[in-house]
């Protein structure tokens, strides 16, 4: 084991900012780390194991609860792939969902910056959709 470390080198040895891992010990995702006499937090190796896999999982998009169930699976050695599988497929699957919407959103925004003249006159389509005003047959 090495050489415990206080929360600012944590924070610099896993990636995860010290606001970050006093927010992760608030909302009981990472428990409180244990104390110097003079009260400041002391982290080990597994303590910085486990941020580093909170920041993996972070980096991927997944969401507290879900960190939250991938770190109980994890310290679980029993436990079934599939259970994590399905826990990360249901991730993918809003992903695909999000990059759906963005698509469309692109799209959209694609036509009307197409449709926009851009040049000294007020009409705008892009202003007339984000305001929902119709525009006239023709335009």
């Amino acid at each position: 084991m090495s050489t415990p470390m206080n929360i600012g080198q944590a924070a610099q040895a896993t990636g995860v900012s010290a606001k970050m891992i006093r927010h992760y010990e608030s909302v009981g995702l990472f428990p409180e780390a244990r104390r110097t006499e003079a009260g400041y937090r002391l982290y080990g190796d597994k303590e910085l194991a486990t941020l580093r896999f909170i920041r993996h999982s972070r980096d991927l998009g997944f969401s507290l609860e879900q960190i939250r169930a991938l770190l109980d699976l994890w310290q679980n050695r029993r436990r079934p792939s599939r259970t994590v599988k399905a826990l990360a497929q249901t991730h993918l699957d809003e992903i695909d969902q999000k990059l759906r919407e963005l698509q469309a959103m692109k799209a959209t925004l694609s036509h009307l910056v197409h449709c926009c003249a851009g040049d000294d006159r007020p009409d705008c389509p892009i202003i007339d959709s984000l305001a929902d005003v119709p525009q006239a047959a023709g335009q």
